[in-house]
């Protein structure tokens, strides 16, 4: 393996409660998010924002499951999207699949995509 390339061992990210994160999470791995994160998170795989956890930037990945808070401007899920009943999300959203339990708090758009390719950004109208 040269050194550039990065091995997805299947371990899973932590930020764990009381933790805070300012800047951009990258990851192959699924992530789970008990803190604060102050930032962009990007995986391939699938992120768990627990009950006390707190996203404050855009969200892109395979899945989601939101226990938590999440405040941005676009959450790009190309599979599904689980709103646990705790959940407080503010922005828009691009899902494949969503699943929304009674309690949950949604404000936003959302809109289905049902093709498996990444969303490109829409362009700015004026």
């Amino acid at each position: 393996m040269k050194d550039n390339e990065i091995r997805d061992l299947g371990a899973i990210n932590m930020i764990a409660q009381g933790t805070q994160v300012e800047g951009s999470v990258v990851t192959n791995s699924d992530c789970r998010i008990d803190g604060h994160v102050k930032g962009n998170v990007t995986s391939k795989s699938k992120i768990i924002i627990g009950r006390n956890g707190l996203v404050e930037g855009n969200i892109t990945c395979n899945s989601v499951e939101i226990e938590g808070t999440v405040k941005a401007e676009t959450l790009n899920v190309s599979d599904l999207m689980t709103l646990k009943s705790s959940a407080k999300l503010l922005g828009n959203i691009v899902v494949g699949k969503i699943a929304i339990e009674p309690g949950a708090e949604f404000s936003g758009n959302c809109k289905m995509q049902t093709s498996k390719t990444p969303v490109a950004p829409q362009p700015e109208r004026k």
